[in-house]
């Protein structure tokens, strides 16, 4: 059996939560990522993603918006660098070479930033048509810090005009979740001066405060990146759990989570997870937290 690959993380009150990085990417892949599949597909129909797209995903994670662009017939490239386990799911299920079945056409997953995606092909490889950064900000103090600097790298990939897709957090009375993530921010006091992800994982810098996500947020990093906005679109993104203990994974899944189980502990953070999903469960026993998010889309220069 391969031993389980288990992290010492730094904590403030000389505790080390031990957190297994593989069961975690596997609840982001198996919970939570789906929880953005709405956006994904609003997205994939405004743009008319399908087989002359050349797609670059930004912050790919483990590969399921790339998934639903390869289903539409779409060559789809996507790098990351904050999760290797993340990461190594998206191999599996985009090129499943190492069980027999022949990767899809043009698919490529890069594991660094989007310089490393110039040396990981072909010097004449057509420039792509979309990039999308789909990690919803909005949500944290912060946390579109380096994603200006990504784009930027990211746009000379592409070709004049193609389109950059931002997503974020919509208003916070659209958002029930926004209460649900709270807790992180009031458990972590004060918050590490480590690296945090931001909730979808994709590494930023930031207080890791919540904040009120703002109208403006999207378009703000696009004209810092040298991009001109050219239309939004509102989606409506429920996040439903079959249970309390599910929503519990999938949210700690995230990584947002991770100061504040460094500041206390984990049993603490899962007590107080649990009780502010409390308002969210129905007689059935399910979670579900209606949320709205935003996209926008804009053009390279």
């Amino acid at each position: 059996m391969t031993p389980t690959l288990v992290r010492q993380q730094p904590s403030p009150t000389g505790r080390a939560p031990r957190v297994d990085l593989c069961a975690r990417a596997r609840d982001w892949s198996e919970i939570q990522e789906r929880m953005l599949v709405p956006l994904y597909e609003a997205v994939y129909e405004r743009l008319e993603v399908g087989p002359g797209t050349r797609m670059l995903g930004l912050g790919c994670g483990s590969g399921l918006a790339l998934l639903m662009a390869a289903s539409r017939g779409a060559a789809v490239t996507g790098v990351d660098h904050s999760s290797p386990e993340r990461l190594a799911l998206a191999r599996e299920r985009l090129l499943p070479d190492a069980w027999g079945t022949r990767a899809r056409a043009g698919t490529r997953i890069v594991d660094g930033s989007p310089a490393d995606v110039v040396a990981a092909g072909d010097a004449e490889t057509p420039a792509f048509t979309l990039v999308t950064a789909f990690e919803p900000i909005g949500c944290l103090a912060g946390d579109s810090e380096g994603l200006g600097g990504l784009l930027q790298a990211a746009t000379p990939l592409a070709g004049h005009g193609a389109p950059v897709v931002l997503a974020g957090w919509g208003p916070p009375e659209r958002c029930t979740t926004s209460s649900v993530l709270r807790v992180a921010t009031r458990l972590a006091d004060p918050p590490p001066v480590s690296r945090l992800r931001s909730t979808w994982g994709y590494p930023q810098r930031g207080t890791g405060s919540w904040r009120p996500a703002l109208r403006d947020d999207l378009e703000e990093v696009a004209q810092r990146a040298g991009l001109k906005p050219d239309g939004s679109g509102r989606v409506s993104c429920p996040f439903g759990y079959a249970g309390v203990d599910s929503a519990v994974r999938g949210l700690l899944s995230t990584g947002l989570f991770d100061a504040a189980i460094s500041a206390t502990d984990q049993a603490q953070v899962d007590k107080e997870l649990a009780e502010a999903l409390h308002p969210y469960q129905r007689r059935d026993g399910t979670v579900w937290m209606p949320n709205v998010f935003r996209y926008l889309i804009a053009r390279t220069p």
